[in-house]
């Protein structure tokens, strides 16, 4: 099974595991004679598993680097007890060398040439629909939609909401006429991408046409896209995988049909959550089909009858699901179908996940696991005082 990522993509240290009482030893490594600020007299400190819902983070607005201030403010609430009232540059350092195992230094060079790359196109692009760049809540998004946000509430989701199968809501989402401009700015930006000759980065290994849309300038709008409206949403069916702590995208949109990517093979997405939204066009086929969630243990195991669902799409409807959910786009057979992806990521998640040996919060496989368990347990206490 392909497990694929866009350019930027951040491969996941192994390390030790923790040991089972609910948080993460750190082991950071450190070049000789570099000895930390922070972890000289806390070496021995701990993550918390889940975060300090009372502290309030400090301010981490005026730090520069390649991550947002928001990923600081929400690893805090993760800190040891100890740790949360030192100097905030204590903190800092100390939760730089946690994010600095998540993301080597050759990723961040990667990273550093690809942000070299939009730079350029920054410069040179011309947008064809500038509204696009900017979050506009009631020009974007369906009224039905803006108000199940605005109440925030599990409920008020809910009745807009359908979930076929544990864990995938389906949703009316997207005005016909935003979904219609980013179709002719995706198409306008392939067209000068061919007429300047210039390269354009595919959205990821898997498929050969599309385009990301962070390359061209809507990084930002996005972010917004994420932060105030998939967030919330995220927040509430999603806490076990991070859906409370989004704090980085990565968004592009994939073509189906003649002439383009026909199908899309059995996979995972590289994210915590992910945003799937049909733009159009005019096609038959291209259901995305389900098949159960899993963990990286168990991510080729069997199928459950339960676990199988065929989702057809229509354009404008979104469907949300976690990244870890195993799916698969069947061909689409007449037409075009382009889609939005929008794949939203938790840094604290990614790493508390590597301390945790199983997952049975989440994942299909480790449930029957720890209920077969629980079963052999059972008939083990039964047999036992069977025989007294």
């Amino acid at each position: 099974m392909a497990l694929d990522g866009p350019a930027e993509r951040r491969d996941e240290v192994q390390v030790a595991m923790g040991n089972g009482n609910g948080v993460a030893p750190l082991q950071a490594a450190r070049p000789a004679g570099r000895p930390s600020v922070a972890t000289a007299p806390y070496a021995d400190r701990r993550l918390r598993l889940n975060p300090n819902a009372d502290h309030k983070p400090q301010d981490y607005s005026d730090v520069r680097g390649e991550y947002a201030p928001v990923v600081y403010s929400a690893l805090e609430r993760h800190l040891p007890p100890s740790l949360l009232d030192v100097d905030r540059d204590v903190k800092l350092h100390f939760m730089r060398e946690i994010l600095a195992r998540y993301w080597p230094q050759g990723e961040r060079n990667k990273v550093q040439r690809h942000k070299e790359y939009r730079q350029r196109i920054l410069l040179l692009y011309k947008p064809l629909h500038e509204e696009l760049y900017n979050m506009r809540p009631s020009a974007f998004f369906l009224p039905t939609f803006l108000e199940a946000v605005g109440s925030n509430s599990e409920e008020s989701f809910r009745s807009i909401m359908t979930e076929p199968i544990p864990g995938v809501y389906s949703f009316a989402m997207l005005q016909p006429t935003f979904c219609e401009m980013l179709l002719e700015e995706v198409e306008n930006f392939e067209k000068w991408v061919h007429a300047m000759k210039f390269k354009i980065m595919r959205p990821n290994t898997m498929n050969k046409y599309g385009a990301v849309l962070d390359d061209f300038g809507l990084e930002a709008m996005l972010n917004q896209f994420m932060e105030q409206f998939i967030a919330p949403i995220s927040r509430v069916f999603y806490p076990e995988v991070g859906g409370g702590t989004l704090d980085s995208h990565h968004a592009f949109v994939v073509e189906y049909g003649k002439d383009r990517d026909v199908e899309l093979g059995f996979h995972v997405d590289d994210s915590e959550v992910t945003l799937n939204v049909c733009l159009g066009k005019q096609f038959s086929g291209g259901e995305l089909y389900f098949r159960g969630i899993r963990c990286e243990n168990h991510v080729n195991s069997e199928t459950q009858h339960e676990e199988m669902y065929d989702y057809t799409h229509i354009p404008g409807q979104a469907v949300l699901h976690r990244g870890r959910h195993r799916h698969g786009a069947r061909a689409t057979s007449t037409g075009l179908r382009i889609n939005l992806l929008l794949w939203c990521r938790s840094s604290v998640f990614r790493e508390l996940k590597k301390y945790q040996k199983d997952f049975p919060s989440w994942c299909g496989e480790c449930q029957r696991e720890k209920r077969e368990r629980q079963s052999q347990c059972v008939k083990a206490t039964k047999m036992t005082f069977a025989s007294i």
